[in-house]
């Protein structure tokens, strides 16, 4: 016979026998789990699902209803216990969610994804991910400073893989698409339009790169320029360097994306802050360093050469304006000026939103640090075991099949479950602390499987599910437990590989592992499994 109980004050109906965590879950509480998957039943391993009973806090997965219970879920102290037990599965966690290389780009483009798409001849998928990143891929595929190849692992046994090279490769492929009646260069997809208006006065690159953040928010965005054409400070680099034509062509799909052009229009002299308050929701000042005796037609406040805007929120003193780039501090790169043009529009779409101006939270990632040489074998044995690919013609870059060839050599860093990580999503949404209990890491271990599994031991938090899914599936020799205390981990019995303890349920095991520990190796390496590592 069915009862109620409460749950953060809400009476909800259940049934004899069911758990507290399904009941929360039938009325849209999003209670984290780790080690529950309902058709292998509770395993109260993780501690993550934990909820407050009668002033005791306990796991919500193994927990059944009674009549007149009251539980607390979405209280400060459930919140904290939750993020301890996420950080306590940190304390042991070897392995990367993001790639050093993507940690380290200052736009977020998802590196390793890219080369995996080029080297696997798949050129389209690449556009889109790099053309759904950033703006103005061409001409960072030719000025960046690149920080992300001083991150790179590769570099720390021969050199490292050619990103900015291979970003110059795939915006230059989409360009050429540009007289094709069959293909053009591709627009990323817009949000919804939102009837909010923004203004942008500056069309250098921390303007333009604002433009384009909030346009695919689906904002209105007018960007206005007292000079005659689009680019700032860009329209000073030598032709040879950048060729006039990459950047028209990054501003004609910037124009595509929706962004409305005014050009050859002063601050000063043709328009006025006031008036544009009075025609736009929110205003960007992205003019650069303010020349002496050039303050007072701005209507902000300045100090020297640089106009004053909170660091968090990029909000001036006047309402609904806010500033970023070399106008609010020098910027000495241009993929660093295109961040900050990226945090401000940021933070205007959330003042556009009705919600408080912020900067965006970086996305979390566990990380590793420094590899052994030892380690680094082990992710070598999936990479090609060349040498950089220098292109033939520096000027032309990369050939179709030198992009594949010198994408090969990414050694993929990141997690192959980053992104779809359960492990990675409640970290970010609780706010752990990976390094809170971090004591000196265990071994880096890539087992490479002949099916194609791929076992990584120090991502596994001893969950059971995998070890209970041979179980139901009657596996001749399954998955168990092994060893006692902190020497407990999962193996087939009989010092069997793991791929032979998964064969029947392999995909299944992959599928619902929550933190990447098992997966599966892509189709696009160039070396077999097994194959010695290139030398350094």
């Amino acid at each position: 016979m069915k009862f109620s109980i409460s749950i953060d004050g809400t009476q909800v109906e259940v049934s004899p026998g069911q758990s507290v965590l399904s009941a929360a879950r039938s009325i849209g509480l999003d209670i984290p789990t780790l080690c529950y998957l309902e058709k292998c039943g509770p395993m109260n391993s993780c501690l993550v699902c934990l909820v407050q009973i009668n002033g005791k806090l306990v796991p919500s997965c193994g927990t059944r209803v009674e009549p007149g219970m009251v539980v607390q879920s979405e209280t400060q102290e459930v919140h904290e216990a939750r993020r301890t037990a996420l950080e306590l599965l940190f304390s042991d966690h070897v392995g990367d969610c993001l790639s050093p290389c993507h940690r380290l780009c200052p736009l977020g483009l998802n590196i390793p994804v890219m080369l995996r798409q080029i080297q696997s001849g798949q050129v389209d998928e690449a556009i889109l991910t790099m053309r759904s990143a950033i703006p103005l891929g061409g001409v960072l595929g030719r000025l960046c400073h690149h920080p992300c190849e001083q991150g790179c692992r590769r570099g720390n046994w021969d050199s490292p893989a050619a990103i900015r090279d291979m970003e110059k490769h795939v915006s230059d492929v989409d360009r050429s698409r540009a007289g094709d009646p069959r293909k053009s260069p591709y627009v990323p997809p817009r949000k919804a339009a939102t009837g909010r208006t923004a203004a942008i006065i500056g069309a250098g690159p921390a303007g333009l790169a604002a433009a384009w953040y909030l346009a695919r928010h689906g904002h209105a965005v007018t960007l206005f320029d007292r000079n005659d054409t689009a680019g700032g400070t860009l329209r000073q680099v030598p032709e040879e360097v950048l060729p006039p034509e990459v950047l028209a062509a990054e501003i004609v799909l910037l124009t595509r994306f929706g962004v409305e052009l005014k050009l050859g229009v002063a601050l000063e002299n043709q328009v006025t802050l006031d008036g544009l308050a009075q025609s736009f929701d929110a205003i960007l000042l992205t003019v650069g360093e303010v020349q002496p005796g050039r303050s007072a037609p701005l209507g902000v406040p300045v100090s020297g050469s640089l106009i004053s805007a909170d660091p968090n929120t990029c909000q001036t003193a006047l309402p609904r304006v806010f500033a970023a780039g070399s106008a609010v501090k020098p910027a000495k790169q241009l993929v660093r000026a295109m961040a900050d043009g990226r945090a401000a529009a940021e933070c205007m779409h959330r003042f556009l939103s009705g919600q408080p101006a912020r900067r965006p939270e970086k996305t979390f990632s566990s990380v590793m640090g420094r590899l052994s040489p030892g380690e680094l074998r082990d992710f070598l044995r999936t990479t090609s075991e060349g040498a950089r690919v220098s292109p033939c013609d520096r000027c032309a870059g990369h050939t179709r099949q030198e992009a594949i060839v010198e994408a090969a050599r990414c050694m993929h860093c990141d997690c192959r479950s980053s992104g779809d990580c359960v492990l990675q999503h409640y970290a970010q949404a609780y706010g752990a602390d990976a390094n809170r209990f971090r004591a000196e890491r265990r071994v880096f271990e890539q087992q490479l499987q002949p099916g194609g599994v791929v076992f990584e031991p120090g991502k596994c938090i001893l969950c059971g599910i995998c070890v209970k899914l041979t179980e139901m599936a009657s596996e001749p020799l399954g998955l168990t437990f092994i060893g006692r205390g902190f020497e407990v981990r999962v193996a087939t019995p009989f010092n069997q590989s793991i791929q032979d303890g998964l064969q029947k349920v392999a995909e299944e095991c992959v599928k619902h592992c929550p933190t990447g520990a098992l997966s599966f190796l892509e189709k696009t390496g160039l070396v077999q499994m097994g194959a010695a590592p290139p030398s350094p």
